[in-house]
């Protein structure tokens, strides 16, 4: 086998923890790795998550914190009610590590608005959310990409007859009969955030794709395990989670 294929989970700002798990997955240089977006929010390290996944050779999608962080700071003048979405959502946390290291968030929103929203990998498909099972591909807004849930966990069948469509987003554990830290998967779809900000949980997880080991660090704890694949997913059937929000300003009500 050339390389593995290695995704990542929602970080939300555990540097730290992201640096145990890098250390346990330990990728080689030829080895393909990928973050499914949330780099930031909530958790202490959101500037230093950000700087060092651009200056790596990995690749990440944009998910809905970094288009809150962006809707936030990108405007002119600056849009308050952009503002305060973020800041609500976890966005408080990163200007903290700003201002803790010094560094200026407009260095990377540049490399932020350039970050795809899905990835295509032949047999996976890699997306923060998920993708509205009603429209075409071509049809998917960044608002169905980075912020769906209900519609697409509650598919009958898989949006696509070839490829597994992998996620994050949605805290697995917020599944019925799911545990913290247990991966689920649904029709056509895996959601791997384990949810490594919550106190419930504290799970970084990385899925090596090539050997169906899930790698797993506590960003509470520093707790390093490495499970197969089989033992740590649970199938779950289509099944409603939380009810979806009338307005988009309600999103950021949610867990996200």
């Amino acid at each position: 086998m050339e390389h593995r294929r290695i995704v990542i989970g929602d970080v939300h700002g555990h540097y730290d923890g992201l640096m145990t798990l890098l250390e346990a997955l330990a990728p080689s240089s030829n080895d393909r790795v990928y973050f499914l977006g949330d780099l930031i929010d909530r958790g202490p390290k959101s500037a230093q998550v950000l700087d060092f996944v651009q200056q790596s050779p990995y690749q990440t999608l944009l998910g809905n914190h970094e288009q809150l962080m962006l809707e936030a700071l990108s405007g002119t003048p600056m849009d308050m009610r952009a503002w305060q979405s973020w800041l609500y959502s976890g966005g408080d946390a990163t200007v903290a590590s700003y201002r803790d290291t010094g560094m200026m968030p407009y260095k990377h929103l540049e490399w932020l608005r350039s970050l795809p929203t899905h990835r295509d990998l032949g047999d996976i498909w890699l997306v923060h959310a998920g993708v509205d099972p009603h429209l075409s591909i071509d049809e998917q807004s960044i608002e169905q990409l980075c912020w769906i849930r209900r519609e697409f966990h509650t598919m009958s069948k898989p949006y696509f007859p070839n490829k597994l469509i992998i996620t994050g987003h949605t805290i697995t554990f917020t599944f019925h009969g799911v545990r913290p830290g247990e991966l689920v998967r649904g029709e056509g779809w895996l959601d791997i955030d384990t949810g490594a900000y919550h106190p419930k949980s504290g799970w970084l997880t990385g899925f090596d794709l090539s050997y169906r080991r899930v790698y797993q660090v506590n960003v509470f704890n520093n707790q390093v395990r490495i499970l197969p694949f089989d033992e740590v997913v649970r199938q779950l059937k289509p099944q409603p989670i939380a009810p979806p929000k009338p307005a988009i300003d309600s999103v950021v009500q949610q867990q996200c």
